[in-house]
């Protein structure tokens, strides 16, 4: 974690299940994160707990293609070896995979769907938040569709196009719908509604590295 985090966060990441494995096969190691864990080791030795060092002790050439941010849960995929690594790389990076996202956010949207094309940069003196810079930002679209109405919030399923750091957290904020318990950009009843950030990565479509045919791992929303 960044030295600028709350001063108030305490790792803790949740011991159990140690690791959740969706899929696995020759080429790929699809696990579901549980909120709470980093992706990657973090640079203090108490941040070392990560769904990557967990992987590798049964797994040990799995390796990381993409993150979610820790306090995000769902589908990650990694490789079991080079060949797969490089191939899934190229799709990230070619945007040919397709993610789906479960999210749930303060207040009511006015619309049933919706997109936010508002490009991104990193808030410096706040990192590791994000935020809005029409001049220096990279491009970011999220698009979005209404899954459920509640009284105080508004379920919804989000489909990012580019995979920028903290995208649907801040795309979601710039609407004035933070994602409930998200310690960085929800403030008051919005903060306090979940004890979690509720965002999960409910799926991820991609080629598979051997022979390319299009695939879809899921994993159930917790919350």
């Amino acid at each position: 974690m960044s030295a600028a985090a709350p001063e108030t966060f305490v790792y803790n990441p949740p011991k159990m299940p140690f690791l959740s494995v969706l899929h696995t096969d020759d080429d790929l190691l699809v696990l579901n994160k549980p909120s709470g864990l980093l992706s990657v080791p973090g640079k203090a030795p108490e941040h070392s707990d990560c769904i990557e060092r967990r992987a590798q002790e049964t797994y040990r050439t799995a390796r990381i293609v993409h993150r979610l941010d820790m306090d995000t849960s769902g589908v990650m995929i990694l490789a079991m070896h080079a060949r797969a690594l490089r191939h899934l790389g190229l799709q990230f990076e070619r945007r040919m995979t397709r993610k789906t996202y479960i999210a749930d956010v303060w207040g009511h949207l006015k619309e049933d769907t919706g997109e936010v094309d508002l490009p991104l940069i990193c808030d410096w003196p706040n990192r590791p938040k994000q935020m809005v810079s029409m001049e220096n930002g990279k491009s970011a679209l999220t698009r979005w569709q209404v899954l459920e109405r509640r009284e105080r919030t508004t379920r919804v399923h989000l489909f990012p196009h580019t995979g920028r750091s903290h995208q649907l957290r801040v795309h979601m904020l710039s609407l004035g719908h933070p994602i409930i318990g998200d310690r960085f950009y929800a403030e008051g009843q919005a903060l306090v509604a979940s004890e979690r950030l509720a965002l999960h990565a409910e799926s991820l479509e991609l080629h598979h590295p051997t022979g390319g045919e299009r695939t879809t791992f899921r994993a159930i929303c917790p919350f």
